[in-house]
């Protein structure tokens, strides 16, 4: 008798996921519930092995301190953060920021996010795009994303979130549980990027 060939049959592809995080507005978030970033357990909870989707890319945006004396401390420390990101596989994307009010700078990364969003999509082509902010600036975004075929998703916390942006998304992923399993901040263990305050 002829032998039979066992049929495997395939395994059914799973959505390409794009992940790009506005490192101010969830750092912002997280500091808000009195915790520390575990940004491998967010990437984890955003693009792991039980999210049934496959992960491109996670790209994060982020304002560097001033290249002046003055903040070169804070520069250093965010530097080796942004050592520690790239090292442990996320993309990073930084913005030199400019002085601001006295203990402030200013480093405004949403044109840069929104505009690579769009040409990483075009090179990348992505099935879900999660956009990692509660910033209403990126409603725009999301619905240009949209148009292009990609199912949005804004990871936030949904407390916070405000309304034209996330009826501007599918879907909303609520932080605000994950955040409460990560650690508590001290006082005497500020993170990096304390000092620094966005200005929309």
């Amino acid at each position: 008798m002829p032998e039979r060939h066992k049929v495997i049959p395939e395994r059914p592809r799973r959505p390409r996921l794009l992940v790009l995080v506005d490192e101010s507005n969830v750092g912002s978030s997280v500091r808000t519930a009195g915790r520390g970033l575990d940004w491998l357990r967010l990437r984890e909870f955003l693009a792991g092995e039980e999210s049934g989707r496959d992960l491109v890319e996670m790209v994060v945006y982020a304002g560097l301190p001033p290249a002046i004396p003055l903040w070169q401390d804070e520069r250093d420390k965010k530097n080796k953060f942004i050592y520690w990101l790239r090292s442990n596989g996320f993309l990073v994307v930084t913005k030199d920021g400019a002085p601001a009010e006295e203990g402030h700078y200013k480093a405004n990364v949403d044109v840069m996010m929104a505009i690579d969003a769009l040409e990483v999509a075009d090179e990348m082509r992505p099935d879900v795009v999660v956009l990692v902010t509660g910033d209403a600036d990126f409603a725009y975004l999301a619905t240009k994303l949209r148009r292009r075929g990609i199912r949005v998703e804004v990871a936030s916390v949904t407390q916070n979130l405000g309304g034209v942006l996330k009826s501007s998304a599918n879907a909303t992923i609520d932080l605000a549980p994950l955040f409460r399993t990560f650690e508590v901040l001290t006082v005497s263990d500020p993170p990096v990027s304390s000092r620094a305050r966005k200005r929309l």
